[in-house]
């Protein structure tokens, strides 16, 4: 399927006043960034995934938001820490905000990556 450009718009519309949303594709769907924070996925289906954390868990399971899975190829489900926006994020600017602005939080909560080391070897004279 293709990548849902109209709902990454949206999000980035009802985020404007926050700054600015980017995104980068990945596998079918993309990555979205706002301010270079990773905040939400949006899949190659159209479905929309927000950023989780063990501080915002109880706030997305309230609202009966789904954790993230997915088949590997040894056929085990795993599960990443994005949760189902609910439904009225797609329609609803406000909510969008809201929910998108709890994915924010937690993806600038997160550790930031370690980039690999570059140490070179240094030849012995």
């Amino acid at each position: 399927m293709a990548l849902d450009h109209g709902l990454i718009d949206w999000i980035a519309e009802a985020l404007a006043a926050e700054g600015v949303v980017t995104h980068r594709r990945m596998m079918g769907g993309a990555t979205l960034y706002l301010d270079g924070t990773v905040f939400a996925i949006v899949g190659g289906d159209g479905g929309l995934w927000f950023k989780g954390d063990a501080e915002s868990d109880a706030t997305w399971d309230a609202a009966g938001c789904a954790r993230f899975t997915h088949e590997r190829g040894d056929g085990t489900i795993a599960s990443m820490n994005y949760r189902r926006a609910p439904e009225d994020c797609y329609d609803d600017a406000e909510a969008a905000r809201e929910w998108a602005l709890l994915g924010v939080a937690a993806g600038r909560r997160a550790p930031a990556k370690k980039k690999p080391s570059s140490r070179r070897k240094r030849a012995s004279s």
